[in-house]
This record gives structure tokens, sequence and C-alpha cells, in this order.
């Protein structure tokens, strides 16, 4: 199926017949509560929505889970409240919302990642939810949040704690790790459903967890495919999955399921990934691999202006522009060969990695080894000293270091000599910066929003390395979920299985410190798909390195970002200036981060010129004072 995939949530009440009414027509299916009200609206495929029922009762998934409706109606019969969802459901594997119609209550939730969200508003005197705000949007005549769009400039998907923002005016997101409550008369609430979990496993006790876990994820996607295509990028993430689909089991997968991978190549001549690539596949010879030959594989940055108007099929802006051209012939390659469902590896590097602000953690919780794990890494990296002992030494709490990170929207570091790096930060998270073409209006915007989050937001975990881990998590699944929508609209539906409930619970389990280890490259997971995965293919300890793709990719599209820098529709809403952007884009970048905002400033001017409402300038929403 192509073109939008979406639902929407209705109560189980006269107040939702009502708003039903104004859903229909972009509606081509329907489920009804026990009633016969209205329950779901929307657009999906054959497979997409799974129900089961016990008399009144009714439990649903939506998305990728190979429940059968029978399975679920059993445990539709298990279940005595809305509330009492979670433990009917334990087990359910895969990545889907997760809804539940009982006694004129709706209980409607999505996953810890946000690969699956859900937003809600009032349509016709009801609260109506759905898992695309612009659905919303376009029944309540809904304009873009300037605030909002500003935010996009510092990163997109938005960090934490901003990323439960919504881009659309009188649009709600549910957090993520919450779920949402309907009562009849179109009333709605938010309770907690799901709590990260204490990092408290030994590795070794760990890892049977992350590898029944990251088996089942993946069972999740093969189960009722003739055709599955993948990612073979060479890198540990991707490659794993590609052997954990074609590993033998003790049920035999039906006839005709095969795997067909792809990869891109670098144009680097320091990226690695082609070596390791080719020593993967030559472990699995009955596969078709497919490898674009540079002629065939779009460049970062080509046919921008193609992606306007109807195009750009995403409900917030997204850095997916970058590689829009590409994404293209990626599903024309696998749709052509049969596939309805792609693999990445996307979550991989979030949950098998320890960041840098684990050091802040264990140099206080176990100073002896955190000392020689610091020794060690600074021989390696050529950390200096004082400056990472500063690190170390900051006390802030996360209000504290999100005010600093306010404060300093627009102090940019200058660049370090070549082959010199600095002490990597040990903090809540990374400072981003806001652009140098960023308006003053946009910068105060995101200024007041980060200011206000620090009144209120609290960490992730309490541990800084713990909840960076679920923060990358979160911008994880919120990426994952734009590109789903972008290629679900061409035919094929992209898939990430490490960003799967179970898959994190059981990652995030295992101490933070001892999901790496110096010399080991993601230990953990190598030792889950150990006996799946080859152990020559384990040994790689690299990442691939793509600064060649973006010099070159600037270079011969320099022309085509500077023409959608001339007039822009963020320099009419007064977001930036366009002669800041130009000039950047002709300065010379010696590493790709001096331009690391340009595809999130890129995303939101394609998305504001897909979108047919004005924007008004962002100094008079401020003056007006909008929300």
């Amino acid at each position: 199926m192509s073109g939008d995939v979406w639902f929407a949530i209705l109560p189980d009440g006269e107040p939702g017949v009502a708003a039903a009414q104004l859903l229909r027509p972009w509606a081509t299916e329907t489920i009804n509560h026990h009633s016969g009200r209205p329950w779901l609206l929307g657009s999906w495929p054959d497979g997409q929505v799974t129900v089961g029922a016990a008399g009144a009762r009714r439990v649903a998934v939506i998305g990728r889970c190979p429940a059968t409706a029978e399975e679920l109606s059993v445990r539709a019969g298990r279940l005595r409240h809305a509330e009492d969802v979670e433990r009917i459901a334990y087990g359910l594997t895969g990545s889907f919302h997760l809804l539940a119609s009982v006694d004129g209550l709706v209980r409607a939730r999505g996953s810890a990642s946000g690969v699956r969200r859900l937003f809600h508003t009032r349509v016709a005197g009801a609260t109506v939810a759905a898992d695309r705000a612009d659905r919303l949007a376009a029944v309540t005549g809904a304009s873009p949040d300037e605030r909002i769009l500003a935010a996009h400039l510092l990163t997109s998907p938005l960090p934490y704690p901003l990323d439960d923002h919504c881009v659309w005016q009188g649009v709600r997101a549910v957090a993520s790790f919450d779920c949402l409550l309907l009562d009849a008369d179109g009333r709605a609430s938010t309770r907690r459903w799901w709590t990260p979990p204490e990092p408290q496993r030994a590795r070794q006790d760990g890892v049977p967890a992350v590898r029944a876990a990251l088996t089942a994820a993946v069972d999740a996607r093969t189960a009722g495919e003739d055709t599955l295509s993948a990612d073979l990028t060479g890198g540990l993430d991707s490659t794993s999955l590609c052997f954990l689909a074609t590993r033998e089991q003790e049920q035999p997968r039906p006839a005709g399921v095969k795997l067909v991978t792809l990869r891109w190549q670098s144009l680097d001549p320091d990226n690695d990934d082609a070596a390791w690539a080719n020593r993967a596949t030559a472990h699995l010879p009955d596969i078709e691999h497919v490898t674009p030959t540079p002629n065939q594989s779009p460049l970062w940055y080509s046919d921008l202006t193609a992606l306007t108007g109807d195009a750009v099929p995403t409900d917030e802006p997204g850095p997916w522009v970058r590689d829009g051209a590409r994404m293209a012939v990626l599903c024309r390659l696998m749709t052509g060969r049969g596939s309805r469902l792609h693999l990445m590896g996307g979550g991989g590097d979030e949950l098998f990695s320890s960041f840098p602000p684990h050091l802040h953690d264990y140099v206080r919780r176990h100073p002896l080894a955190a000392w020689s794990r610091i020794r060690t890494q600074r021989a390696f990296q050529h950390w200096p000293l004082g400056q990472l002992l500063r690190q170390l030494a900051d006390r802030r709490t996360f209000g504290q270091w999100l005010t600093a990170w306010a404060q300093g929207l627009t102090t940019h570091q200058p660049p370090s000599p070549a082959l010199v790096r600095g002490a990597p930060s040990t903090a809540w998270g990374v400072d981003l910066r806001m652009p140098p073409w960023a308006s003053r209006d946009a910068t105060e915007a995101v200024r007041d929003l980060l200011k206000e989050a620090a009144e209120t937001a609290e960490p992730l975990a309490s541990q800084r390395g713990q909840h960076t881990a679920l923060a990358c998590v979160r911008t994880s699944g919120r990426g994952l979920r734009l590109l789903d929508q972008v290629m679900s609209r061409q035919g094929l539906g992209l898939a990430a299985p490490y960003l799967d409930d179970q898959v994190i619970e059981a990652a995030l389990s295992i101490r933070v410190a001892e999901r790496s280890t110096p010399g080991r490259y993601k230990p953990v997971l190598a030792e889950a798909v150990r006996g799946i995965v080859p152990d020559d293919v384990l040994r790689r300890n690299t990442k691939g390195e793509y600064s060649g793709d973006f010099h070159i990719s600037l270079r011969r599209n320099r022309a085509g970002l500077m023409e959608l820098f001339d007039g822009s529709r963020l320099a009419r809403a007064g977001l930036i200036d366009d002669a800041e952007v130009r000039a950047s884009l002709l300065g010379v970048h010696p590493t790709p981060e001096a331009l690391r905002s340009l595809s999130s400033s890129l995303g939101n001017e394609i998305w504001m010129r897909a979108r047919s409402a004005p924007t008004r300038p962002l100094s008079t929403a401020i003056t007006e004072g909008a929300p």
C-alpha cells in the first residue's frame, strides 16, 4: 500500500460520533467499539491493525506484531478494566501501538522510544487521538507553532526535554512513557505506563535477555513476509539483523521467504564499511545483495526542489530530506524485488555504547575501576587531563544544566586545531548551539522553551549515563518514525528492531559501564549474537567515516542549496537570515561539524514549503503571546 498511513482513536460516546464525521473524508477504514460507535478511523495496509474481542472488551495492536486476532481475543478475555491492559499484553513482541476499549473507557499508548507516538486535540467537543499530528491539525485548521519551528533549527528531531512538544498549535503530544485515557464524554487524562529499567545487571547476566529480545524482535518482522529487505552496511548493528533474519529456526520459515540486502557505497576513502560488508556477505551466499553503483546513488542534498508540496509526507520537520532522493531509490529497488518491509540498524549505537557521561557516574561509584578506564581511553583519545577533570567535577542538577544550556545557546566554541581533541562532555547532554544563521527572535524562543523546561523537567534516569542513553533512544525513535512515514508512502515500511520496547529494556538493564570495554566494540551486542553472526564478522572495532560524502555532496549540490535559501520560508517567518546561510555554505569546512545544523534547517525549510498555510513572522507571534 502506498499513501499516508494513519489512524485516529475516538471515545466511546456521542461526542466521539460527532468527531468521527469530521474525520471520515480522509478515512478508508473503520473499526467500531462494542457499542457500534466508531473506535478507529484511518487508512492502513492489510495486517497493520489486529483486534481481539471478548464480550464488550476490545484490544488492538497497530503496527508490527505477530499476535493474531484469536490470541488477542484470549488476552481480552482476561482484561478486567482498561488499566489492566499492560498485564494481559505481557509477552507481545514487535513495535506497535496498544489500545483497549473497556466499559466506555479507551486506553491507548505508543512505544517507549517514540517510534510509535500519539497526539490528541479537541474535535467537535471530544478529545480525539491520532498517530499523526498533521491529521488532527488538518481537521481543526491548526497552524504550525513558530516557537517549535525555531527549536527544530537547534536540532531535529528535538532533544529531550523538548521532544514531547508538538509542532502544531492546539495539538498535544502524549509523552512517550505515558498512555492516554479517554472517557465516554470525550475527556482525556494521561498515566505513566513505562518506567525505564534500573541498570543493575552484570553484562554476563544481561546478555541472554538481549539475545532473546532481539531474536523475537526480528522474528516479529519476518512473520507473514514473503520477502524482507535490510541494510547491510558492514556495521555490526545492521549486519547482526541480517544474520538473525536468516538464521535457522526450530520452526521452519514458510516457503518462498527471502532476504534482500542493500549497501550504499561511501565516497570517503577512509570508510571501511565495504570490506566488512563483503566479509558478511561471504557467509550469506544464498541472499540477494544489492550494491548500487555511485552513478545509481544520489548524493546527499540531491533533488531538493522535488521535495515540496505533496512530496513531504511527515507530520513534523526532519533532517531526512538530506537523503530524500536516496530513500526514493531504496524504495524503488526493494519494492521492485517484492519487499514491503525494510530493516535498519537504528538504535544499536544508543543501546550498546557507553556515552561519555557514564564516566561521571562511574568515577563516583567505582573510582579505581573508573580511573583505570579513563587512563586507557586518554592514552588512545588524547583527552586533555585538565579539561576532563573539570568535566568530571561538574555537580549541576539536570535543571541547572538546562538553564546553563539556555544561556549559552549562541556561545560557539572556536574550532580545535587539526589532530587536537578536546575532552568529551560528561554533562547531562550535549550543549547544542543555535546555528549562526538563526535570528535573534528564534534564539530567544528556544531559550524560553529551555528555561521553561528547566523549572519542571526531570532527568530520564538518576545516572547521567543511563539518562543520556534513554535520551538518545528517544531521538533515534522519533527519527525512525519520520523515515517510516516517508518510506511507507512509497510502499516500503521501515523497521528498527533495536528500538522495540523489549530490546530497550533488556539492553538498558545492563550496568552502564559494562556496555563498553576499552579495546572491544559493542561487547553486549557481540556476545548476544555470537553463534549467529560469524566470529570473523564480530571482530570489527571501527565505525564508517562519511566526511568525504559530506564534502563531495556539498560541493556538487551547493548551487541548489543556495537557491533554497534565497527568499526562504524560514527567513519570511523571521526564523533565519538567508544571507548567513549562504555565507556558511560558501565557507571552508574542514569537518562536517561546522554545518551540523544544515540538515535540520533544510528539513525545516522543505517542510514549511509543503504547508499551504502561511506562517506569521516569529516576532509577531511572540508579541501576540502565541503559545
